[in-house]
């Protein structure tokens, strides 16, 4: 059985301690939702599990399957099974989407695929996901629509296969059938093989995936965790109640999170 593990993990940028010791295992199958106010670490997290060089590990490991891939590469990452739906995934002009997907794919495999295997499975999965099959023949992301960006990231995960999927508020700027068509995606991908660790403000995400667990990092720790009643109470108060019955303290006050549901702020992306 697989497992990816963060032993107290501290993390910087430009100087800034973002992680202040973070402590998870992500198991097999399971589905893991990260919350928490803006600005409290989650992105660095799931960037610093895929390896984005920007973000200097000070003090603890990234393990896999017991083997400490800290010191790996983004693209040794991916290799090993690892894949990051990005919140705002890069424009890449002169690389067509389709011979982007096509390398990542041989990458994986010891038998490039070929042309027609590859366009069955594109035609497919674009079709599943609502998307219209000459965006595999467009530059990588430029063009595209933030929502058409999002389902792209999600074309990319289901074609890949990976073992562990971090997604980074994959939903935000979706309307309500395009969330929905992600969701089913993401339901079907939910298999006891796959683990998923999921950033999103809208719980009506969360209630179309149901979590297995639900975490809240606060301060670039994870402080709290529980299952579906947990979104739920955060979605009807906010995270005002973590001072009142846990004792937790909110450093950094983004606008948001601790004032808002996570219902409103759905709604209010949205629009």
């Amino acid at each position: 059985m697989r497992e990816l593990t963060i032993k107290d993990l501290h993390v910087s940028t430009e100087g800034k301690e973002i992680l202040k010791g973070v402590n998870l295992t992500i198991y097999q199958g399971e589905t893991i939702a990260l919350l928490g106010p803006n600005g409290h670490g989650k992105s660095t997290l799931l960037n610093v599990i895929m390896g984005h060089p920007k973000y200097m590990i000070t003090s603890g490991t990234i393990e896999l399957d017991g083997q400490d891939i800290t010191c790996l590469g983004p693209d040794e990452r991916s290799k090993a099974g690892i894949f990051l739906g990005m919140q705002y995934p890069a424009e890449v002009p002169g690389v067509i989407n389709a011979d982007f997907l096509k390398a990542a794919i041989n990458v994986r495999n010891e038998k490039p695929i070929s042309l027609y295997n590859f366009y069955r499975v594109v035609d497919g999965t674009t079709k599943e996901l609502g998307m219209p099959l000459d965006l595999a023949n467009r530059f990588l992301n430029e063009g595209f629509s933030g929502g058409e960006k999002k389902r792209n990231e999600i074309l990319q995960m289901m074609i890949l296969k990976p073992d562990f999927v971090l997604l980074d508020e994959i939903d935000s700027g979706l309307d309500v059938d395009a969330i929905q068509s992600v969701a089913n995606a993401l339901k079907k991908n939910q298999t006891p093989d796959r683990s998923f660790l999921i950033i999103s403000h809208y719980a009506r995400l969360f209630d179309l995936v149901t979590p297995t667990r639900s975490l809240v990092m606060i301060n670039g720790r994870i402080v709290l965790e529980g299952g579906m009643e947990l979104i739920q109470k955060i979605d009807k108060s906010g995270y005002e109640f973590l001072k009142l019955e846990h004792g937790i303290e909110i450093e950094k006050e983004a606008e948001t999170m601790n004032q808002i549901s996570i219902g409103v702020c759905a709604t209010r992306e949205r629009f």
